[in-house]
């Protein structure tokens, strides 16, 4: 980029001569003052009526008791759906390792 006058480049982005004249700066303005807000809030509320509330229970009644558990019972349907569970799987794991062979003897032969 070239500078916009006839002086070398390097003229352009040189200090001004400290013994020339000063340009001075321009008086200050005052600062405007400030006009009020045009929006004072949302009005105040008057307070409640004393007996506005309603009515509140203070003792609530205690909880039910619940059923007995029969725990023999419990840990027999724990134990069947164990043996469910690990039936299934070894069904799958089976299955999953004979097509494993199948498709593995397709590809060797």
């Amino acid at each position: 980029m070239s500078s916009p006058t006839s002086e070398p480049d390097d003229a352009f982005w040189q200090r001004p001569d400290p013994s020339a004249a000063s340009l001075g700066r321009p008086d200050r303005d005052e600062p405007p003052v400030p006009e009020p807000p045009g929006y004072a809030g949302p009005p105040r509320a008057d307070p409640p009526a004393p007996g506005w509330r309603p009515p509140t229970i203070a003792n609530p009644p205690p909880p039910r008791a619940m059923p007995p558990q029969d725990m023999d019972a419990l840990d027999e349907a724990e134990g069947s759906a164990r043996t469910v569970t690990y039936g299934i799987g070894l069904v799958a794991g089976a299955v999953g390792i004979i097509l494993m062979c199948l498709f593995c003897s397709r590809i060797i032969f």
